[in-house]
């Protein structure tokens, strides 16, 4: 389909009906930036959102309308950067009308300190239907993910009858089948230990909540939250600007979590490694995620030291340069470099691939890292 009816158009055709009415959807949000369109001296348009709320909330409801949620998403974001229309996501007649999204979110969340109270439950009701809708999708797989990796690594060799795998020890004794007895000789028994509620493993998520993040902190919150509902994972969630704030006593609800965060400001990566250094009493059972694109505003070297030590404890440590799906970030090359260095990965990684990431650090096998792009 070919949109544009304008007399300069060259097609010759004129628009009518939902054709002409997604043409002027489109106008009014990607003609006002004096684009292509504009330079081929199409004069006959009027462009732009207007000052006027009854004008945008007329716009949300024709896009809606007239193209599909991914697409009305990425037209969302677009009015935001483009015209500036954070300012009409503060009443709450906007929020009734937007397509709820990750990035919506995050503006929300920018603006969380600005918001006045008459908008502020209708934004917690836009933020918690994205995270429910997160949950569902990614809750499932990663509870599974994990509790086959904690149980292969609570696996024991001489366990008590009660809690022998007898699949994978047939399995492993195959080669002493005895076909005179019609029987397996199992001289390695294969099982799990005991304390299979007790708590196993440790994990802290530590979150750099600079404006540059906003997607990963969304993401971050909920599988914290998920995390924190295995009982055999004790998970700490940190974020940090300059300042540190440890939101652990807050992850039942990542929408609580999230609106205790504020996003902006700049970053002291060395500080929040200092504190979650400090809350590690296991340090060979414990896995440090590091959520931050590493533009470190703090001491570097030190930052680095913190690293080092936690490695040489046994800590399992990560850096995801992101947590979200648009692929990989601008991120401080030489930082990463020297985390990699030190043998802590550092990459971008997708929701999906976060599951595997943290089982495999929970085993303490290699960690599946992507190729950034």
């Amino acid at each position: 389909m070919v949109l544009g009816g304008g007399a300069a158009d060259g097609t010759g055709c004129a628009l009518t009906g939902t054709d002409a009415a997604m043409d002027d959807a489109l106008s009014a949000l990607y003609g006002a930036a004096g684009g292509d369109a504009d330079r081929r001296g199409r004069r006959d348009r009027s462009a732009g959102l207007g000052g006027s709320a009854p004008s945008v909330a007329r716009w949300l409801g024709d896009i809606r309308t007239y193209f599909p949620s991914s697409v009305v998403q990425v037209m969302q974001r677009d009015a935001i950067d483009r015209l500036g229309l954070s300012a009409l996501l503060m009443e709450p007649e906007m929020l009734e009308a937007v397509e709820a999204d990750v990035h919506l979110v995050g503006t929300l969340l920018s603006l969380n300190k600005a918001m006045p109270e008459t908008t502020k439950e209708t934004a917690r009701a836009v933020v918690r239907k994205v995270v429910d809708d997160l949950e569902k999708r990614l809750a499932t797989r990663t509870r599974a993910t994990l509790t086959g990796a904690l149980d292969r690594s609570a696996r024991v060799n001489r366990p008590r009858h009660r809690d022998i795998d007898w699949d994978r020890t047939i399995r492993a004794n195959l080669k002493n089948y005895l076909p005179e007895y019609g029987t397996v000789v199992p001289e390695r028994l294969i099982g799990y230990g005991r304390a299979s509620q007790a708590v196993k493993k440790e994990v802290v998520l530590c979150i750099d909540q600079s404006g540059s993040m906003a997607a990963s902190v969304v993401y971050a919150s909920v599988f914290g939250a998920v995390l924190a509902s295995m009982r055999s994972i004790a998970t700490r969630l940190v974020v940090f600007d300059t300042a540190v704030v440890d939101l652990t006593d807050q992850l039942d609800d990542p929408v609580d979590v999230l609106f205790g965060t504020q996003l902006g400001g700049g970053t002291d990566i060395n500080r929040a490694l200092a504190y979650c250094q400090s809350q590690i009493t296991r340090p060979a059972e414990t896995v440090v995620v590091l959520i931050s694109d590493l533009y470190e505003g703090g001491i570097r070297a030190e930052m680095l030291k913190r690293v080092a030590a936690m490695k040489a404890a046994g800590v399992q440590f990560v850096a995801l340069l992101a947590l979200s799906d648009e692929g990989a970030p601008a991120y401080d090359r030489e930082h990463a470099a020297a985390l990699a260095a030190l043998g802590a990965p550092a990459f971008a990684c997708t929701p999906d691939l976060f599951p595997e990431v943290m089982a495999a650090a929970l085993e303490k096998r290699p960690i599946p890292v992507p190729d950034l792009v």
